[in-house]
């Protein structure tokens, strides 16, 4: 077959879907279909703003479905008129069977782990949070259970020391585009070939999950080791960010903190306890040495470095 004669109906909603489907577009397959989230209030103002997928698809004049319910028989019946013979989903909601099932050639995802490990909704983020020293991306088939369906093809990418979750994530967008490309490659030659994901798995290694993060989840216990801490702050950085309660003049005030350093000197402080020159530093002691907290936001006020923080505020 040739790309130009599959029919493709891609489905995704923020800008790490953007990449995938541009690098479709890009590489001259017809993608006669896109499905997005419906526009959504944001901003001061509440306007009604576009997924960044659909900001992309309209620049491009592609066909573009917005269904508030996915079993929505209107949405269906459009779906089935478009006559995709695969769809590819980036970044998008769990579908229901009658949606994945219907191409022919099957409904592939692309996920942002190196798949059986971290499944869920934050693979990027629980990848980083465990320090990790490496992750990457995998297309596979979908089916039932969610993120289990047999795998195609996998990428790997280091993880390093200080990288946060913008850096991975922003690797992982382009490592998956390129996976789409060559999945949809496969597909148009007909060498795809897939396989259970027990025969990817590691049998000494314990399965981690990616579960949804929430705003009580992303609270930093200061009594956990330097390197825990530090993995966690990089984790969740700079969205939706670990976050802190110091007691400074007898009143509690909420932190973000964005960035840290690990500082491996023994003490005698109890967990938590700030360290501060009122200057430059500021230290946290933990159970195993100090975490040097590098960026930071008070509640209410702009993100700042700590020595600029430290400008025109005193612990």
């Amino acid at each position: 077959m040739k790309k130009e004669n599959l029919r493709i109906v891609f489905m995704g909603t923020p800008d790490f879907a953007v990449e995938s489907l541009k690098a479709l577009v890009e590489n001259k397959f017809n993608v006669v279909g896109v499905v997005t989230m419906p526009d959504k209030p944001a901003g001061r103002g509440y306007k009604f703003q576009p997924s960044a997928v659909k900001e992309y698809a309209l620049s491009q004049g592609l066909h573009i479905l917005q269904p508030e319910k996915l079993k929505d028989e209107a949405f269906l019946n459009e779906l089935k008129l478009l006559k995709a013979d695969i769809q590819v989903v980036v970044a998008f909601r769990m579908l229901p069977e009658v949606v994945w099932n219907m191409p022919p050639k099957g409904t592939f995802n692309l996920h942002g782990s190196l798949l059986p490990q971290y499944r869920g909704a934050a693979p990027i983020n629980w990848a980083v949070i465990n320090g990790e020293k490496e992750t990457g991306v995998t297309t596979f088939f979908l089916k039932h259970e969610i993120d289990t369906g047999e795998i195609i093809f996998q990428e790997k990418i280091a993880i390093g020391e200080n990288d946060n979750v913008e850096t991975v994530y922003n690797k992982l967008m382009v490592l998956g585009g390129n996976l789409v490309v060559k999945t949809m490659n496969a597909v148009v030659e007909g060498t795809v070939h897939s396989s259970p994901q027990a025969e990817w798995m590691d049998n000494r290694c314990e399965l981690k999950p990616a579960p949804k993060i929430f705003k009580e989840t992303c609270q930093i216990d200061w009594n956990k080791t330097g390197s825990e801490i530090h993995n966690f702050v990089r984790g969740l950085s700079p969205y939706p960010a670990a976050w802190t309660e110091f007691e400074v003049n007898n009143h509690k005030l909420n932190f973000k903190i964005f960035e840290t350093k690990v500082i491996a000197d023994p003490h005698s402080h109890s967990a938590g306890k700030i360290i501060t020159d009122n200057k430059s530093s500021l230290r946290v002691a933990v159970s195993d040495g100090f975490i040097e907290i590098v960026e930071l936001q008070l509640s209410g006020k702009k993100r700042m470095k700590t020595v600029d923080f430290l400008n025109g505020f005193s612990f």
